[in-house]
């Protein structure tokens, strides 16, 4: 079961900006959100390194060497963008000034709870970058990731067995597979990918899940 792929999660995820929002793109999957923008809307795509109003990822032999963003990809910037110091990129997380976080996971919790620095495995250096003051410091996070890990493991879990970024932040999950609501009560699967059904999805998912009443396929 494949379900979408990168670019379309990152497709749907940008679905869900509104217009004029401020929203981080955090290392590895979320940076890909920069290529889609929904039709009527501006977004002002921020990257950690110091940009606001990143664009889409460069043709192929087309990009600048001195434009990149946290992942150290190659970006354009959009009109009107600006680039500036680390410090000030992290004066706007900290200081509450980031509408989103779209962040990749490596776990996250029935509680929202998310674990995207470190495996803590001693051959895997971890990298926590600006993770926890994204976490902590945006008006909402969102993250992106696949279902599961290559070996099969469910990234969606009942307690994070990884080293936490942050508790209870995360409000919303694109996965593969499906978008997934962290409530009150649970988590709570809005959308299925094409050909994915609701015991497939809980079969590969560490927590207990509810589909909603309401619940639709992933268009993208």
């Amino acid at each position: 079961m494949k379900g979408l792929s990168r670019d379309d999660i990152a497709r749907r995820a940008a679905a869900d900006l509104w217009d004029g929002a401020v929203v981080n793109l955090g290392i590895g999957l979320p940076t890909l959100v920069a290529n889609f923008v929904p039709a009527g809307r501006e977004i002002v795509y921020h990257s950690e390194n110091g940009v606001l109003g990143v664009g889409p990822t460069p043709a192929e032999g087309k990009g600048d060497p001195d434009l990149i963003n946290a992942s150290k990809a190659l970006i354009t910037l959009m009109p009107g963008a600006s680039i500036f110091h680390h410090t000030d990129s992290f004066l706007m997380i900290r200081g509450g000034h980031i509408d989103l976080a779209l962040l990749g996971g490596m776990q996250v919790s029935f509680e929202g709870d998310l674990a995207n620095w470190s495996t803590g495995d001693e051959k895997m250096p971890p990298a926590v970058g600006g993770a926890m003051d994204l976490a902590a410091g945006a008006r909402g996070v969102h993250v992106l990731m696949e279902h599961t890990t290559k070996d099969g493991s469910p990234k969606i879990v009942e307690r994070c067995t990884y080293p936490i970024t942050a508790k209870k932040v995360v409000k919303r999950i694109y996965t593969n597979l499906a978008v997934i609501d962290v409530t009150p009560s649970g988590l709570v699967a809005r959308e299925l990918a094409p050909g994915v059904d609701f015991p497939d999805l809980q079969s590969k998912t560490g927590a207990k899940l509810d589909l909603a009443n309401d619940w639709r396929p992933i268009s993208v």
